[in-house]
């Protein structure tokens, strides 16, 4: 595979690279590329997780890439996630998430097997490295840098927090050096962390990150597409000056149950959520179903959206690319009510193998103790 090959599988729908011209660099000199992405373990996989993740690093690996998917279970014992129980938040990083993550990455076209999968008390434990590295990062920052960037934790900034979550900031960045990631991975919800890691990298004197010449070099930020939820935006039409703030707080969410389907949904919760999704008719902006048209159901060349209605609204229809069904949605010859049965279907579809692992007695076990847990919780 040549230089241009691998940068089109490692650029691909993405929403930014930092720096593109650094990573071209890499791929040129040869060297090693080492990926990572860290999720918190906080319930139920949804599709921004398990389809647009997990795509993304089937894009890594095509690319002949060192794949690894970090469980954060000491960030999401810090971001009070599942109760702030830590050990039934590690309970649940080794089972229901990561057997999702590994069902999600498969039924994209990955091979969960030839991913590593770290968790990370067993990547801090017995390792004063690790905290050494911690402190390098932490003295090569400042407080009111960690105070702007709980941001990453889903918390507002300016908010009143423990003291434990000004930590999380710089454990991630650790994370990135001690585990010699040079490509870090995530939605752009992350960027924050990821821009401190290339701020501290050549100051870095305890686990820097270095090229095969030994000379110190900063990760490669890349960064996914953040899809959204299926909810209406809080304010609609949506002013242009609040289209940004307002398009990340409408991320897909596991707090709206609703506004997200979830890798185990059933065939009827699926149709159910999308029935009710949020489509206006002809418009682009801010509409959850044509993002996700474009971002996982048309996110290779490959696919196909089967649109069935009865003749005298036009009759059966198939799309093999996103453009055009765009341009029949904003014409108003294709209807948001069969658009939203077409992707359910779409959806059930695509997901059918994740359900079929999870049918599995032990693995089925695992998703009921963690949703018992989130009853109880």
């Amino acid at each position: 595979m040549n230089t241009e090959e691998k940068l089109e599988l490692i650029t691909k729908n993405t929403e930014e690279i930092i720096t593109l011209e650094e990573l071209k660099e890499l791929i040129e000199n040869k060297e090693p590329l080492k990926h990572y992405i860290g999720f918190e373990i906080s319930g139920r996989i949804h599709l921004g997780t398990g389809l647009m993740g997990m795509s993304k690093v089937k894009d890594f690996m095509q690319a002949g890439v060192e794949c690894s998917i970090f469980l954060a279970d000491w960030h999401s014992w810090i971001n009070d996630k599942l109760g702030g129980d830590r050990e039934k938040i590690k309970e649940i990083a080794v089972g229901y998430f990561k057997e999702g993550l590994k069902a999600s990455l498969k039924c994209v076209g990955g091979d969960p097997e030839k991913v590593k999968f770290v968790l990370g008390s067993e990547l801090y434990h017995n390792h004063d490295d690790y905290w050494a590295t911690l402190i390098d990062v932490s003295k090569n920052t400042t407080l009111g840098r960690m105070q702007r960037s709980i941001t990453i934790l889903g918390r507002k900034e300016g908010e009143s927090v423990d003291f434990a979550k000004l930590m999380y900031p710089p454990m991630q960045v650790a994370d990135i050096f001690f585990q010699g990631v040079n490509l870090a991975h995530s939605g752009l919800d992350q960027r924050k962390a990821h821009v401190i890691a290339r701020e501290v990298a050549l100051k870095m004197k305890i686990s820097p990150l270095t090229d095969k010449k030994k000379n110190k070099i900063k990760p490669i930020a890349v960064h996914h597409h953040l899809i959204l939820g299926l909810q209406k935006p809080s304010v609609w039409p949506v002013p242009k000056e609040q289209m940004q703030e307002l398009w990340s707080s409408m991320k897909m969410s596991k707090s709206i149950p609703d506004s997200a389907i979830f890798i185990t949904d059933s065939p009827e919760e699926i149709k159910r959520k999308m029935n009710k999704s949020f489509c206006p008719e002809k418009e682009i902006e801010f509409n959850p179903v044509l993002d996700w048209c474009k971002s996982l159901i048309f996110r290779d060349n490959k696919s196909k959206l089967e649109i069935k209605r009865p003749e005298k609204f036009g009759g059966n229809k198939d799309y093999d690319n996103y453009q055009s069904l765009e341009g029949d949605f904003v014409s108003g010859s294709l209807h948001p009510a069969d658009l939203k049965n077409a992707v359910a279907e779409k959806l059930i579809l695509i997901l059918e193998p994740v359900r079929k692992h999870f049918a599995q007695p032990k693995i089925k076990k695992m998703q009921e103790e963690m949703e018992k847990l989130l009853i109880t919780r």
